[in-house]
């Protein structure tokens, strides 16, 4: 899928997430076996967050990598679960069941928060989404604290392999059918599938993170090397 413009891509998306919002956690689920639940552990633990800590999961969706912060570390200072998609945080807030999230509608290109405010920023499935992956991680570096993490949680261009191949055909062929099963929206989980393809390798990603301004770079491959978990140092 194209798009004629930076903001004709952000008003799909926008509207898109909103569509699939009261079907997104089951969906993941299915698609993924339940391994999503792991991936968000792995990247709060990966956050490395101190005692007392600043957290902002940016793109929070339903709260997921929120909630898990908090469940890793109930004593945090501050959990902010970001979203320029009000829908989804709204089916967030449904799901919150006290726990202390602050809920903020933000858009990832301008965040409305001050320098170096957070121990660790994390982002689960958002920037082959962004119009502007630069940008975005370059927000995301300006209000992370000197010393703290950037996290990326995403899935990233398919491999030309043999296992690449099949990956495709599962996330091309078989996705858009469930999710249009499950959710009544086929052409969002059609869309998904070919954001993956125009997106960043791996080790691309990587090199973008550090052109940001990021050190220690790092990542490793999840899921028979179908998702990728990226870590940078301010």
């Amino acid at each position: 899928m194209t798009f004629d413009s930076a903001s004709k891509k952000r008003e799909y998306v926008n509207t898109m997430f909103a569509r699939i919002a009261h079907r997104y956690d089951l969906m993941n689920r299915l698609m993924t076996g339940g391994q999503d639940v792991r991936w968000r552990r792995l990247m709060v633990r990966e956050a490395a967050l101190p005692p007392g800590g600043r957290f902002l999961d940016i793109a929070t969706g339903t709260g997921d990598v929120a909630f898990e912060a908090l469940r890793q570390q109930p004593d945090l200072a501050l959990v902010v679960g970001a979203d320029f998609t009000l829908p989804m945080m709204h089916a967030g807030q449904a799901r919150a069941a006290g726990r202390p999230v602050h809920w903020a509608g933000a858009d990832t290109l301008c965040l409305p928060f001050p320098d170096d405010t957070f121990d660790a920023v994390a982002s689960g499935f958002l920037m082959r989404n962004v119009v502007d992956v630069g940008m975005a991680l370059a927000e995301q570096l300006r209000v992370t604290r000197p010393g703290g993490r950037v996290l990326v949680l995403d899935v990233p261009r398919p491999p030309d392999t043999l296992g690449g191949k099949m990956f495709r055909f599962y996330f091309h062929r078989i996705v858009p059918r469930l999710g249009g099963l499950i959710s009544g929206q086929p052409d969002a989980y059609g869309y998904l599938p070919r954001s993956a393809d125009s997106f960043l390798r791996p080790s691309q990603l990587a090199g973008v993170m550090e052109a940001a301004g990021l050190r220690q770079v790092r990542y490793q491959m999840l899921m028979l090397g179908t998702v990728a978990l990226h870590v940078g140092v301010k």
